[in-house]
């Protein structure tokens, strides 16, 4: 969750929701699609793709912008990954305003130490296990250019633009490398999240992180973090291998994932939706047509919650 209740929450929710208003432009869902899809489904916005015809399932307000909370961390995780001739194994030093910027936003966090050195991949993996806003931190100020660290933050969200407008995402802006969107400015829509995670999960080193329950992961100096996946349809339901939750005052509840089963793989999206677990099941069973039981893997209570 890009951030946790209180005060920061709340103002962040009154500047977003006046916004979301502005572009959120319903798209009826027609009865005959309705009808042909799974039932229940309450997200406000939701898409199934079966990803290797790249084909829609089903969609509910497909084309519908809407606020993404940190699922937006899939574009900061691509912008990273496409970067030619990424070197994963390059070490970052994690600077004092990474710790400082989470405290500020009440963010989620990969809780990094100041003078720790870890690697980007690394980095990966505590963007998008725990959902930490300091890992996201500290790769838009590794991969963004410029002298000053706004320079970087502003020089990486412009390359998230960019990658977007090469993938296709008409209707979809970053303003932020997180999720914490100061003035709303940061939206999706089903159809475009779903295009997204399909690029995304054609990377090798994505696919493996997404689909970790849990990471202990070494700094340079001893230190070992534990990170916990935030994606309780990991461990849950067969075949699930990501990838992304998210939730915002304004977003609510949201949550991209992937499912194989034989040698189908379906993506779904889901912008929210207080019911996002059980939703994503019953989109599966649909995708699949079976039903599964499922025990919801519980998080530690030291996990963040996303």
């Amino acid at each position: 969750m890009e951030r946790r209740g209180g005060r920061a929450a709340y103002r962040w929710g009154a500047t977003v929701v006046a916004s979301t208003a502005a572009f959120a432009v319903l798209v009826p869902t027609s009865s005959a699609q309705a009808a042909s899809g799974p039932s229940g489904i309450t997200a406000r916005g939701a898409y199934l793709l079966d990803s290797g015809a790249n084909k829609q399932l089903w969609a509910k307000d497909a084309d519908t912008k809407r606020q993404m909370a940190s699922t937006t961390k899939i574009m900061t995780a691509v912008v990273v990954l496409d970067t030619k001739k990424v070197n994963l194994n390059k070490q970052v030093t994690i600077k004092k305003e990474y710790r400082d910027y989470v405290a500020k936003e009440g963010a989620s966090t990969a809780d990094l130490k100041t003078g720790d050195k870890v690697t980007v991949r690394q980095l990966l993996y505590g963007l998008m296990l725990p959902s930490g806003c300091d890992a996201a931190y500290a790769l838009a100020d590794t991969f963004g250019s410029g002298s000053t660290m706004a320079a970087r933050k502003k020089s990486f969200i412009t390359k998230m633009n960019d990658r977007a407008k090469a993938l296709g995402l008409k209707n979809t802006k970053y303003d932020s490398f997180d999720g914490i969107s100061a003035k709303g400015s940061n939206y999706t829509t089903p159809r475009d999240m779903a295009k997204l995670a399909r690029h995304a999960i054609g990377n090798s080193t994505f696919k493996t992180v997404v689909k970790a329950q849990s990471t202990k992961q070494k700094a340079t100096n001893g230190r070992t973090y534990t990170w916990y996946n935030t994606n309780k349809l990991l461990g849950s339901y067969q075949g699930t291998f990501g990838i992304k939750t998210g939730t915002g005052t304004a977003a609510g509840p949201c949550l991209v994932f992937a499912t194989t089963k034989g040698k189908r793989t379906v993506v779904g999206v889901i912008l929210n939706d207080g019911n996002r677990y059980a939703d994503a099941k019953k989109m599966l069973d649909w995708s699949f047509k079976t039903k599964t039981k499922v025990a919801w893997r519980a998080l530690p209570s030291s996990a963040q919650q996303d």
